[in-house]
């Protein structure tokens, strides 16, 4: 059982860190060729579609995963009686993303995109379903190897339509391409363990109340997430315009390209907590502080080196993405409040206190979307990045507030030390960098950095060589 555990984490860690990876270096490719005004309108057309993806799932595919893994022998049944609810949420999500597009003013160009985006939102929808049913049965290699493949397929197509023939409608085609990759592939699997019959739908209206009951948690969240995480784009657009869109969504791609790096260790760490909740209260505190150190020591050299380095990372995309430093400036810092809030969220969770953090997510939405309105159209689109560092900071220091009531030892002199002591080390790191960039340029400076930064947790003993032989046995 662990040995099928640790593969399937290390199949999911590999292609996740490969799909960001080929996705991070197409946006590039795709936003130097396009220029600013064009990559706005394709981020804003792509934005629209994530924000009611949530719509076409609602949450459901957590449920089925839990209740397949509970009842494998039962998967043929809730597969056929959850897609009586599945097929009409893809086409409501379809309809309300268009026709939110239509309501708000937007030009014809941004809703045809929309009309396209909308059908990758509803591929998405599907596989990330089928994928579920197959994470039911503890398979995850074939989601592993649709996750890269897709994601390079996208990357292909799309990269050979900008040399060729660069235009936005066939861009989402390419996006349409990666996502029918993944659908054919988690389908075909699913048609020969189970057959074609799996795909017809069985009407049961005590399991669609049982079922929207249960999903109903899972797709608040989803919603608060999507709303927070996508709404920067819609404002910008609206108080401002396509090019400042493209601008911000470059800074916005280079914040968020680090966020994959938590989740494998998060995924790891949610059992662990959920065994010790009831247990093992002092070890608990124990694994929790340390999981919150693990958080800092990932994050801090990420937050201070990109802030160091992004006048010059942002020309990566084109001289005319300058503008866009100044954002990643102040966007990279919403990372440290995100790497934090992952093992806060997973001790919650692993506590059954869902409904704590899903208010909590609520919370930060509605802050976040008044931010937005307000900052957006005194500070430009800085102001969409202060309203971003505001409201995940209020999301941490909440979550935090939570913690001694499941940790009763927890306290937070030993996370304020580390904490000091930890970007301390970071601020040394970057002072050097600054001393030394404009001497030997950006690149050279990255392992100087590197070096400062390990040496000086060394020195305030925030890492050991144990520390390293743990790193290396997790790996």
């Amino acid at each position: 059982m662990m040995s099928r555990l640790a593969k399937n984490t290390m199949f999911l860690t590999i292609a996740s860190i490969g799909q960001k990876a080929i996705a991070f270096v197409y946006f590039l490719f795709l936003a130097r060729i396009m220029m600013p005004e064009q990559t706005g309108i394709y981020f804003l057309a792509v934005s629209i579609s994530m924000i009611f993806s949530v719509i076409a799932d609602f949450g459901i595919t957590p449920v089925i995963i839990r209740e397949i893994a509970k009842h494998p022998d039962d998967t043929h049944k809730l597969i056929r009686r959850t897609l009586t609810v599945k097929f009409p949420l893809l086409f409501i999500g379809y309809f309300l993303a268009v026709g939110s597009t239509f309501l708000m003013g937007y030009e014809i160009q941004i809703l045809s995109l929309v009309l396209f985006t909308g059908l990758v939102l509803i591929l998405d929808s599907i596989h990330l379903f089928f994928y579920g049913v197959l994470r039911g049965h503890h398979i995850l290699s074939i989601e592993s190897i649709g996750m890269f493949s897709g994601q390079l397929i996208t990357a292909i197509v799309g990269a050979l339509i900008l040399w060729l023939h660069p235009s936005l409608q066939l861009l989402v085609l390419a996006l349409m391409a990666g996502s029918l990759t993944n659908v054919v592939l988690s389908s075909s699997v699913l048609i020969r363990k189970f057959g074609f019959k799996l795909f017809l739908p069985i009407l049961d209206w005590k399991f669609i109340r049982f079922l929207l009951k249960a999903a109903l948690p899972f797709a608040l969240a989803a919603i608060f997430v999507k709303v927070y995480s996508y709404v920067d784009t819609v404002f910008i657009s609206k108080f401002m315009d396509a090019t400042s869109v493209g601008l911000y969504g470059l800074a916005y791609k280079f914040t968020y390209a680090f966020q994959f790096l938590p989740l494998a260790f998060i995924a790891a760490l949610y059992p662990n907590l959920s065994s010790l909740i009831d247990s093992d209260n002092e070890n608990l505190s124990k694994t929790f502080n340390r999981s919150m150190w693990y958080m800092l020591i990932l994050s801090t050299p990420i937050v201070f080196g990109l802030w160091l380095i992004a006048p010059n990372v942002v020309l990566l995309a084109g001289d005319s993405y300058s503008a866009s430093a100044p954002v990643l400036s102040v966007l990279i810092f919403v990372l440290f409040p995100i790497f934090l809030d992952f093992p806060i969220g997973s001790l919650l969770n692993a506590a059954n206190k869902q409904s704590t953090k899903t208010t909590i997510m609520g919370i930060t939405m509605v802050l976040n979307i008044i931010l937005n309105v307000l900052f957006i159209p005194n500070f430009g689109i800085k102001g969409a990045a202060y309203a971003a560092l505001i409201s995940f900071s209020l999301m941490f220091l909440m979550g935090l507030y939570f913690v001694p009531k499941v940790i009763l030892s927890f306290k937070f002199a030993p996370l304020l030390k580390n904490s000091i002591l930890i970007v301390g080390s970071g601020i040394i790191m970057v002072v050097i960098g600054k001393l030394l960039i404009t001497q030997i340029g950006w690149l050279a400076v990255i392992p100087i950095c590197v070096i400062a930064y390990i040496a000086c947790l060394f020195v305030t003993g925030m890492i050991t060589r144990n520390d390293f032989k743990t790193l290396r046995s997790s790996i």
